[in-house]
């Protein structure tokens, strides 16, 4: 679409980023309680949570698997660093920073998982499975193609002068 073209913007309801905003927003309150009855924001459950799954990881790695922005990051390590949750761990490039769940951490997690897990379970078969595995896998997808696709201002294959700079 160029500039200045006439197309009619889709009606709201039908606005795919309200309405994955809104199964986000329905979907978290159903975890959120979980959550904070374990003293936790629903980022730092999700850091535990990486960790637990993956072991170590670095902050970059984090801040994508998490969808935490970096400077979020930064201060969600320093409460975990505080209640014990997470320490960090000598990495080979001592620019990266890496952390560690603690044996306190794994507890945290190991406690939280299966409350966690039956809150999934019972939106999985209000949902139902086959839906569920199939919502899933489409998101996945629909994620590569946004990600794939070339944002406003940078040429197709997505490299700006700037990303080329930077490697």
């Amino acid at each position: 679409m160029t500039e200045g073209s006439e197309r009619k913007l889709r009606g709201y309801e039908k606005s795919l980023p309200i309405a994955l905003l809104r199964a986000r927003e329905a979907t978290m309150r159903r975890f959120k309680p979980h959550v904070d009855a374990h003293g936790l924001t629903i980022q730092q459950w999700r850091v535990i949570r990486a960790l637990a799954d993956s072991g170590p990881l670095d902050s970059k790695t984090l801040a994508a698997r998490c969808v935490i922005m970096p400077p979020s990051l930064t201060r969600i390590f320093r409460a975990l660093e505080a209640r014990g949750l997470i320490r960090a761990e000598e990495a080979e490039d001592a620019r990266r920073h890496v952390v560690a769940l603690t044996g306190a951490g794994r507890a945290l997690h190991d406690r939280m998982a299966g409350a966690s897990e039956a809150i999934y379970a019972g939106i999985e078969a209000a949902f139902g499975a086959e839906k569920m595995a199939a919502l899933l896998a489409l998101l996945v997808e629909l994620r590569e193609v946004a990600e794939a696709m070339p944002e406003e201002g940078r040429p197709p294959g997505g490299n700006s002068a700037s990303e080329a700079a930077r490697r």
